[in-house]
């Protein structure tokens, strides 16, 4: 099985970029909007008075910092990633026969060797990140290692490295971008509607000017219950999008492997080795896991399976992460039974 460009992933990833891009302006000017029409209403209403200003973004200072947070992202997505999931770089003295493994794919995939990470945990799963695959670092964590046997652990790196190949994460660090930017923003907005209503609890021993207070108090109000609701519901949206590509770039990475390693079986028995372990495991472990990088692995660590009592915020959204187990199951066995006629 030859390797083949899949075009469909393109278009998706150009999308995503474009959408990703687009959609912190539509954020802060849906903001203003609603300042400046439900905000100055309900002031003029608590104050009695008209009220002829406006809020204001200059566009050219939202482009630089929106472009500034993307470059920083870019920058330092990696760095923080292997933070996030307590990995560290291990050299071929310490690793010889993971380093060998990685080492033999890339140069099949005419791939720089990329920098091999472990995390040491107990879950078994891997990732890569990377702005380029220059720079690209694959992650394998001690689980992972102690679970598959040899073919089932060429065949995880060998769709690590598809990522790679694909191109698909660099733009997967990109798109995280706007749904963790919404997300703090949220937060900011909930600590200062909670500030204000804490402060009001000393307005009836204030001997200061009644009606600015009143006015100060409606300003912060209306400002951080507006900028809730529209982060929420960018959220959402942004990581709705960003998940259909992290789905949709399993599958490509599954195809990737196939080829690579010839072995679709093999891949199946990883997958399926995973996903039985997960079940396995404390949910302390896999909360520790999460931290924001759940879109990255090879196995899905938000399945509902889990049961109800999970608290992965991730977990309520749909799509989830990653395809089902089952399903990609399924289609390397089609694969399988193709390679298998010819």
């Amino acid at each position: 099985m030859n390797w083949e460009s899949d075009r469909s992933l393109q278009v998706r990833m150009v999308l995503t970029l474009a959408f990703v891009l687009a959609l912190p302006f539509g954020f802060v000017y849906t903001l203003l909007f609603l300042l400046n029409t439900v905000g100055l209403d309900l002031l003029e209403f608590a104050t009695n008075e008209p009220w002829n200003g406006q809020f204001y973004v200059n566009p050219v200072v939202l482009t630089a910092v929106v472009l500034g947070g993307f470059a920083a992202q870019y920058a330092f997505g990696r760095r923080v990633a292997l933070r996030s999931a307590g990995a560290r770089e291990v050299d071929a003295e310490e690793y010889p026969d993971l380093h060998a493994t990685v080492t033999r794919l890339a140069a099949r995939l005419d791939l720089p060797t990329p920098t091999v990470a472990v995390s040491r945990t107990a879950v078994p799963n891997a990732f890569t990140v990377g702005r380029s695959p220059e720079s690209a670092t694959v992650v394998v964590t001690e689980g992972l290692l102690d679970r598959l046997d040899d073919e089932e652990l060429a065949a995880v790196l060998a769709h690590e490295l598809a990522h790679v190949k694909n191109r698909d994460v660099a733009v997967m660090t990109l798109a995280y971008f706007l749904p963790t930017l919404t997300y703090f923003v949220a937060m900011g907005a909930y600590f200062v509607l909670k500030g204000v209503f804490h402060g009001l609890g000393g307005m009836g021993r204030s001997n200061g000017d009644g009606k600015g207070l009143a006015v100060a108090v409606v300003v912060l109000v209306v400002s951080s219950v507006l900028t809730l609701a529209v982060s929420a519901a960018f959220w959402v949206g942004s990581f709705l999008f960003f998940r259909l590509l992290s789905r949709y770039r399993e599958f490509a990475a599954d195809r990737g492997a196939v080829s690579l390693t010839g072995e679709p079986l093999a891949l199946a028995s990883a997958l399926r080795t995973l996903d039985d372990t997960m079940t396995e495991l404390p949910d302390r472990d896999l909360r520790e896991q999460d931290g924001g990088l759940e879109a990255l692995y090879v196995a899905p660590i938000d399945a509902p399976k889990f049961g109800s009592d999970r608290e992965l915020i991730s977990r309520d959204l749909f799509p989830e992460t990653h395809p089902p187990t089952a399903e990609r199951i399924e289609r390397l066995r089609d694969l399988d039974a193709e390679l298998e006629g010819r």
